[in-house]
C-alpha cells in the first residue's frame, strides 16, 4: 500500500491554498504553523519587494510562503537530494521565475550567495532554521551556524531570523549583529537579529 505525502498549504498571499509537499522527517523537519504564522505577522509588510533567503530550505515552504506574500525573489539553499526534488516540484506550484536554488552544503555556499547580493546591490532577510543537534552528525550545526552569521554583510543584510531548539542560547552579539527580539513556541524558538 503506497503512503500518502506528506503536504502543508500555503497560509496566505498570491499563492494562499497551494499544497505543497513535504520530504520524509527522517531528513528535515518543517516549521511548524504556529512559528510560520508569528513570524509572517511579524514581518507581513518588510518582506513586500524585499529578497527574502532561506538557507536551509528543506521543502521551500518558508521561502514559497514569503514570495506568496510579495516577496521578489527568493533564494533557497538546501543539500538533501529527496529535499531538493521536493522543493523543485513545490516552486512549481508557485512562480519559478522568482525562485533561485543554490544546491549543496550551505555553509560552503553561503559565500556565493552573498557575493550574488553584493553584485546585483540587493539587501536580503535570511532566514536560517538548521537541523536540530540532537540528529546524528549535527552536534556542531549551532557552532557553524554562529560562524555562518557571523561572515554575513551587515550592508547586504536585512535581517537575520533563527529557528532554532529553545534549549540554545544564541548569544546577544555575533560580530555586528544584535538580538532584537525572541519568541518561544514550546521546544521551538525564533530569534531576530540585525545590526541597528
Amino acid at each position: 500500500m503506497k503512503t500518502k505525502p506528506i503536504t502543508k498549504k500555503i497560509i496566505s498571499g498570491k499563492f494562499k491554498n497551494r499544497v505543497l509537499k513535504l520530504p520524509s522527517k527522517e531528513t528535515t523537519r518543517t516549521s511548524k504553523a504556529i512559528v510560520l504564522e508569528s513570524f509572517f505577522n511579524t514581518l507581513q509588510f518588510d518582506i513586500v519587494d524585499s529578497v527574502f533567503i532561506e538557507v536551509f530550505s528543506g521543502s521551500g515552504s518558508v521561502g514559497l510562503e514569503a514570495l506568496s506574500r510579495g516577496a521578489k525573489k527568493v533564494i533557497f539553499m538546501e543539500q538533501d537530494r529527496e529535499a531538493l526534488a521536493v522543493l523543485r516540484e513545490n516552486i512549481e506550484q508557485t512562480d519559478p521565475s522568482m525562485c533561485e536554488i543554490v544546491r549543496g552544503d550551505s555553509f560552503v555556499n553561503i559565500g556565493s550567495v552573498v557575493k550574488k547580493l553584493q553584485t546585483r546591490d540587493e539587501v536580503a532577510y535570511f532566514y536560517i532554521d538548521p537541523p536540530f543537534s540532537i540528529r546524528e552528525g549535527m552536534e556542531d550545526i549551532y557552532e557553524k551556524t554562529i560562524n555562518l552569521i557571523a561572515s554575513l554583510p551587515k550592508e547586504y543584510t536585512k535581517q537575520i531570523i533563527i529557528e532554532h531548539m529553545s534549549t540554545l542560547e544564541i548569544p546577544e552579539k555575533i560580530e555586528q549583529f544584535f538580538i532584537k527580539k525572541s519568541k518561544k513556541f514550546g521546544n521551538t524558538t525564533l530569534t531576530y537579529m540585525d545590526c541597528n
